[in-house]
């Protein structure tokens, strides 16, 4: 039977990179993320209802949503980051019920990795039959944060203080997945932890 997993961590953990590798093993991705920039495409109620609660100054001069501009908004203040997630969860959680019932009417033994950074805080882990927390030190998660998205260091560390802890995220895990070493260690678990969710599957030891 079809089995639905939620793949997460914290940023520069590596989940992007993980959820890539099931890719190529034949499973298939729901990128959270993804589904939300769609969402916030001009035209889109959710871009809306963002307008009506930040106001017009959110966009640039297309009409398009200025992430960055939002990113810093919600980033000071915890409040305005539970309103904008109570604008966008609900619709990406009923996105990604939509897709997973049609990838399993095409296969009804499918592998379903929903990559999503806000696994967790959303409640969505409710939803999936297994959740896999992606692991790396935090050291390793500035190095790559740094490397990737060109802030310094202290950027780099608050971005990571902002969001859950591994510690936490780890409660709600039924696997965790490696990756504080290089790329073709990575690989290696994900084919490992790969196996055991088809196995699961096969067995439909779904709990």
């Amino acid at each position: 039977m079809s089995l639905l997993v939620g793949l997460t961590g914290g940023i520069g953990s590596g989940k992007s990179l993980a959820a890539s590798i099931f890719k190529s093993l034949d499973a298939y991705i729901i990128d959270a993320d993804q589904l939300c920039k769609n969402l916030v495409e001009p035209g889109q109620i959710a871009l809306k209802e963002i307008v009506q609660c930040f106001g017009e100054s959110i966009l640039d001069k297309t009409g398009h949503l200025n992430r960055k501009k939002l990113a810093n908004i919600i980033f000071q203040s915890s409040e305005k980051k539970t309103i904008l997630e109570g604008i966008l969860h609900p619709k990406i959680v009923e996105i990604e019920q939509r897709q997973y019932s049609n990838i399993c009417r095409q296969d009804v033994s499918a592998i379903v990795i929903v990559d999503a950074a806000l696994l967790i805080e959303s409640g969505n882990y409710k939803n999936m039959d297994k959740v896999i927390v992606v692991r790396s030190t935090p050291k390793t998660q500035v190095q790559r944060i740094v490397k990737r998205n060109s802030f310094t260091i202290d950027e780099a560390q608050s971005r990571i203080d902002n969001q859950l802890s591994y510690e936490e995220k780890a409660k709600y895990a039924d696997f965790i997945l490696d990756n504080d070493s290089t790329e073709v260690d990575l690989k290696r678990n994900v084919i490992a932890l790969h196996s055991k969710l088809i196995n699961i599957s096969n067995s439909s030891e779904i709990q």
